[in-house]
């Protein structure tokens, strides 16, 4: 009896071990990862504190490689000595700030709304264009992404010019719509077909019409895809270059093209391009940590029917 309770506990220890070895490992790795994914932003708001010879040295640890300096943030007007004070730079990055907000949040509200719709209806009716099924058109949305951006650029430099967007916030947020249409597409097709069509013949049973059902039973169970579509175009429109350096010149540049210009006749600057990147990303940062369970259930709906 002694004998198997003694062979029992020594099978308890080692389910223990195992148990806690495997938590350790997992935990462990999770810990790396994070580390690896966050090191570009502590890099970013690190050298935004660093002098040239510190940037130049690779010093990266505060107070104990470098001394830190508000090097990159006074050359924005930001820093604690500069805020007070006008600032030509300032109002600069201000502007440039307005503009991605407004162009990026604009497209992505517009892209949600007309690729949810379009979305439904690939999700709930059959349509037939030629030889074109549902399967298809979805396709055909999608495969608007590959054409790389620079194969559009001539035309639309030349549409643009003539119907005179050339510089103008309307043109970039038309211009950014079109490019996340066909993701946001994509992610709604698969969030409404995970909804039952039960939910809505049960609606329409009850005196609602399409539009009603859509509005009150569908939309509700498909606002976590919304807002996880919305947030992946809300990061591509807002650090978008190409367009935003190509169609614009003056009133409606972006943050992107800011922090590409930060070059002189002494080479880069890079605590300027810091300091201005991590403003540029901050409120990303925020959005995500704000809606991180919608993005969570967004993500996970419609992965089971």
């Amino acid at each position: 009896m002694t004998e198997q309770i003694f062979r029992d506990s020594n099978t308890d220890l080692a389910h223990r071990a195992r148990w806690w070895t495997g938590r350790i490992a997992v935990y462990g790795a999770l810990v790396l990862w994070a580390i690896i994914c966050l090191f570009p932003i502590y890099w970013t708001i690190t050298t935004s504190f660093k002098m040239a010879p510190d940037v130049m040295k690779g010093n990266m640890v505060p107070w104990w490689d470098f001394s830190p300096k508000w090097l990159g943030w006074k050359s924005l007007g930001l820093s604690p000595d500069t805020i007070g004070a006008g600032s030509t730079v300032r109002d600069e990055f201000l502007k440039r700030f307005y503009n991605s907000a407004v162009t990026s949040v604009t497209s992505s509200a517009l892209a949600v709304v007309l690729g949810s719709l379009a979305a439904y209806g690939l999700s709930r009716f059959s349509y037939r264009f030629g030889y074109m099924k549902n399967s298809d058109i979805s396709f055909f949305f999608l495969s608007q992404l590959i054409l790389p951006p620079v194969v559009l650029a001539l035309p639309f430099l030349v549409l643009y010019r003539s119907l005179a967007l050339l510089d103008t916030q309307i043109g970039l947020i038309l211009l950014y719509t079109l490019t996340v249409l066909p993701i946001v597409i994509w992610i709604m097709r698969d969030q409404f077909a995970g909804i039952p069509t039960e939910l809505e013949e049960a609606a329409l049973v009850d005196g609602l019409s399409i539009w009603g059902a859509f509005v009150s039973i569908v939309l509700p169970i498909a606002l976590p895809g919304m807002v996880a579509a919305f947030i992946l175009s809300l990061v591509l429109t807002w650090n978008e270059y190409f367009f935003a350096a190509l169609l614009t010149s003056t009133h409606a540049n972006t943050l992107p093209v800011m922090v590409a210009s930060q070059t002189g006749s002494q080479g880069i600057s890079w605590w300027s391009m810091a300091a201005l990147s991590f403003a540029a990303i901050l409120p990303l940062i925020v959005i995500g940590i704000v809606l991180e369970r919608y993005i969570i259930k967004g993500m996970a709906a419609g992965a089971v029917k």
